[in-house]
Formats: structure tokens, C-alpha cells, sequence
């Protein structure tokens, strides 16, 4: 089966680009230079993201992995203002990832002492999957960041000076557009390393909000259409050129305890986050990560996420961000 895919591209000149992918073809689209622009183009004509991308094909055929290797990649979305695009998340979504969450904060196994986090994640599986037109149990919420925490294709995620931990999170995010009506659009979804500070958050669980305030990383590839409800795909952990960690991950649908309607309903179902114009980016979750195998991350490492149907893995490597103290006056 084939899958259509939309990328962003930056040439050296700085010119901005549309590409659009079916299968192992890929081709530049004429006339616009961003996927939002695109997007915007789509739900004035009253079409699909597909369609209007289609009908904007070149013949200029284009090389996805060399593009790839050079850098000339961008996030499978962004924003001209980063402060309109919005990084947030839910967890505890995906069958297992309560065992995992329950492995770093070292948690009792029977009923009597169950974590927030098990019984958060019980809720799901009872409730995360509601009849049609139903609103199912809320899920855990966390906010990222805007626009300035989004990191390319190939490019380092910085770890804070302060940060006791890097670890990747190897997902599926959500991309959405608000219209002008404050209607949420899904675009697609994009692979994604929603990159966090488990040392951090195993501490104490009430600092989970401090331990998402990182950087994340974005695959390339905008995938169209209804996602796959059975994605499965590899993590793994590089250093010194040779695999440190690897382990397989799975997500869509399947192998989840909530819909995605349900998570986009409890989502969008605050005002302030349906303003016309504003981009999405929200992370799924994953049951997944090195760190409850006992890896410690350090600088240089290189996180690696591919799955089928995306052709083209997300790679980052892991730096330290410099010391920046923080000096507050009064004025």
C-alpha cells in the first residue's frame, strides 16, 4: 500500500519548498513554500490536503535520503511565529506503557498501592475507547513548549544544564491546523522523539511537568490521510557508531488504550487552544523508552526512531545546552 507524504525543504539559498511523496517517488510542489500554506490553501478550496498537493506537482523529482543526509529537511510542520505553535502531549496511552512509567518510579505491584500513574493508566483502558460520539476518560495532559523547542530532522536536542537526564521518546505526533472558523484540522502524523528528563520526573511524579519542558524532535514526513492503527517500528540508541540500545516500539490505534478522537476531544476542548491560525503539534505517547532498561544517556549519542509506513528515520544527537543563569530584577 502506498502512503502520501508531504515534507518541507529549505535549498541552500534559503529558498522554502513543498515536497510530496507517494511510495519511492517524491516531487517539488509549485506555487507554495510551507505545509501550513498549503494546508490554509486546502481548506479555503474546501479539499484535502492530498488533493490540493496533488494538483500542485512538479516533475522535478527529488532525492528524499540525500535531502535527508544534507540537512535540507525541516520538521514536518513549523510556524513563521513560534509562539503560534504549540508542543503538548498525553501519557500513559499506549497498552504497557503503565509498566514501564511503574518501572522508574519503582512501584508496588499490588492493588493496594497502585500508582496515580497505574490507575491513570486503567482509566484509559476502561474508558480511552468510548462509542462513537462518545467522550471517553481524559487522559494524562502535559505542555512542552511552543515553536522555539522543535528541533529538524538531523539536528542536536540540548539537554538543559540543569537536567538530571536525556531520553528519548519515540512516538507518533499529531499535526493540526486551527481554520479560520476555530475548527481543528488533522494534517497528518509525523514520527516524533519527545525528548524528556526521566531522571526528573522519577523523582517525584508532581515534577512531570518540569521534566517535559525540553526540546523534541520531528521526522520529516507529514503522513496523510487516516494514520495506520497498527504502526511498528524500531528505537534504538547510537554511540561510537556501533548500537548501544535497541528495541522495538509499537503505536497507532491498536496498540493503544485511548482513540484519537478521544485525546484530540480532551485537547481541543479548551477555547484557547481552537485560535484561527495556530499550529498543534501533540504527542501520542509511547510504551517504550531506554531509560527503564537502566541506560543512562550522555553527549554524542544518537537517537534513531524508523517505522514503516515513514521512509525516512528521525536521527538527532544528544548535547548539552550551555549553562545559561537565570538573574531576575526588579524594575
Amino acid at each position: 500500500m502506498s502512503f502520501t507524504r508531504l515534507l518541507q525543504h529549505r535549498g541552500d539559498d534559503g529558498r522554502r519548498r513543498v515536497i510530496l511523496a507517494e511510495g519511492d517517488a517524491a516531487y517539488f510542489l509549485d506555487g507554495v513554500a510551507t505545509t501550513r500554506e498549503l494546508a490554509l490553501d486546502a481548506i479555503a478550496r474546501g479539499t484535502t490536503l492530498a488533493a490540493a498537493a496533488a494538483a500542485r506537482r512538479t516533475d522535478e523529482a527529488v532525492d528524499l535520503a540525500a535531502e535527508l543526509d544534507a540537512r535540507r529537511l525541516l520538521p514536518a510542520i513549523d510556524h513563521e511565529d513560534g509562539a503560534r505553535l504549540l508542543l503538548a502531549g498525553t501519557g500513559l496511552t499506549h497498552l504497557g506503557s503503565a509498566e514501564g512509567r511503574d518501572k522508574m518510579h519503582k512501584a508496588a505491584a499490588d492493588a493496594a498501592h497502585q500508582t496515580d500513574s497505574m490507575r491513570m493508566f486503567l482509566e484509559g483502558v476502561e474508558g480511552g475507547k468510548p462509542a462513537a460520539g462518545a467522550v471517553g476518560q481524559q487522559p494524562e495532559w502535559f505542555y512542552k513548549g511552543d515553536g522555539q523547542s522543535l528541533v529538524a530532522p538531523e539536528a542536536p536536542l540540548a539537554s538543559p544544564a540543569f537536567a538530571q537526564d536525556g531520553g528519548e521518546e519515540p512516538e507518533l505526533a499529531g499535526i493540526y491546523l486551527i481554520g479560520d472558523d476555530g475548527t481543528p484540522y488533522r494534517l497528518g502524523v509525523a514520527l516524533a522523539n519527545e525528548f524528556s528528563d526521566h531522571v526528573t520526573e522519577r523523582h517525584n511524579y508532581l515534577w512531570l511537568a518540569h521534566s517535559k519542558l525540553r526540546q523534541a524532535a520531528l521526522g520529516p514526513e507529514l503522513l496523510l490521510g487516516t494514520p495506520p492503527a497498527d504502526i511498528r517500528g524500531t528505537s534504538r540508541i547510537v554511540r561510537d557508531g556501533a548500537t548501544l540500545w535497541e528495541k522495538p516500539f509499537l503505536t497507532g490505534e491498536d496498540n493503544m488504550s485511548h482513540h484519537l478522537a478521544n485525546l484530540e476531544h480532551h485537547h481541543f476542548k479548551y477555547a484557547g487552544f481552537r485560535r484561527p491560525g495556530d499550529v498543534h503539534v501533540h504527542f501520542f505517547g509511547t510504551a517504550t523508552l531506554s531509560v527503564a532498561d537502566g541506560v543512562k544517556t550522555q553527549p554524542g549519542d544518537v537517537f534513531e526512531i524508523s517505522a514503516a509506513p515513514f521512509a525516512l528515520p528521525l536521527r538527532n544527537p544528544l548535547t548539552d545546552a550551555p549553562d545559561a543563569p537565570v538573574q531576575v530584577r526588579a524594575l
